[in-house]
């Protein structure tokens, strides 16, 4: 079975923020199940034991094949459904958001509450960055000694670094490209050693890479 790219919030970070004297509290966290996210959410609550509200919202599986939210009390769809549609337009799974919110006393009207919670999920969003986690084919290349720094020069500078080298009887270089690298990396290993190499491919696996997130 294929692979598939996917994205989700690349760690587990807390942000706050303050509106008119309620302080509101969200906190991210990557998960790959649903018992996961609800450990996490318990895990909140007991933390925040005092607050008057802990909204959870997550989506899990990589087709976000289970998504969940809860205004844990606040005035229907005024705070788990805004969360959940931040996760939703930025394509991210696999994640689970939890926004806590000590009343201030002085209520923030429905336009308000909505805009409290999806900017504090989103500000913890921010914070954490988005791991963008795409297919990646495992390859090793074994060349003899002679050869095995200009190959290393050549993976290195064109964004290629093996994860792991061997030096034995002759040097094997361990790397993960993606499908569209493989041809060019191999006919450029091929041009330096003058096809005295070996090409050995491997399983497919998730290749991770940290981006911004998106505006």
């Amino acid at each position: 079975m294929m692979l598939r790219s996917y994205r989700c919030t690349a760690q587990e970070v807390e942000a706050e923020r303050i509106e008119k004297k309620s302080r509101f509290i969200a906190r991210v966290a990557p998960v790959s199940t649903a018992a996961e996210a609800e450990a996490f959410l318990e895990r909140v609550r007991q933390q925040h034991g005092g607050a008057n509200h802990n909204v959870p919202a997550y989506i899990v599986g990589l087709q976000a094949d289970i998504q969940k939210c809860s205004d844990d009390g606040e005035p229907s769809g005024t705070s788990g459904a805004p969360i959940l549609e931040v996760l939703k337009a930025h394509g991210l799974v696999n994640t689970v958001v939890v926004v806590t919110r000590y009343f201030g006393g002085t209520l923030l009207g429905r336009g308000g509450l909505i805009r409290a919670y999806a900017g504090t999920a989103k500000d913890a969003l921010r914070k954490s960055g988005v791991a963008l986690y795409t297919p990646h084919r495992q390859v090793a290349i074994t060349v003899d000694y002679t050869a095995a720094g200009r190959v290393e020069n050549v993976l290195q500078t064109q964004g290629h670094a093996p994860t792991d080298i061997q030096y034995m009887a002759d040097v094997t270089f361990h790397l993960q490209l993606l499908p569209e690298e493989l041809e060019p990396v191999r006919l450029r290993i091929q041009e330096l050693t003058a096809d005295q190499f070996l090409w050995s491919e491997g399983e497919e696996v998730y290749g991770r890479r940290v981006l911004p997130l998106a505006e």
